[in-house]
């Protein structure tokens, strides 16, 4: 049973209007090109200021996160 709600979940990805999305209406709206370039800004950052201690590496390792994140929610969404 659990399966099958997976499955059925899984085909398709509502956002909280209830509208289906799709993987090129995600990476158009707004708030994703936001945060991907939030995130890309930040990693650039780390690297024009230098990694030199444990906190810079904790910078780049939670930009990248979020980064990562971000690009998962596209792939995550089935067509």
């Amino acid at each position: 049973m659990l399966n099958e709600t997976l499955e059925q979940s899984s085909k398709r990805t509502e956002n909280r209007m209830g509208i289906i999305q799709t993987r090129f209406g995600k990476m158009s709206s707004f708030e994703w090109i936001g945060q991907m370039l939030a995130s890309l800004c930040w990693i650039i950052s780390v690297f024009s200021y230098g990694i030199s201690t444990n906190g810079d590496w904790l910078q780049l390792l939670a930009a990248s996160s979020w980064m990562v994140s971000n690009i998962a929610s596209i792939i995550a969404i089935k067509n």
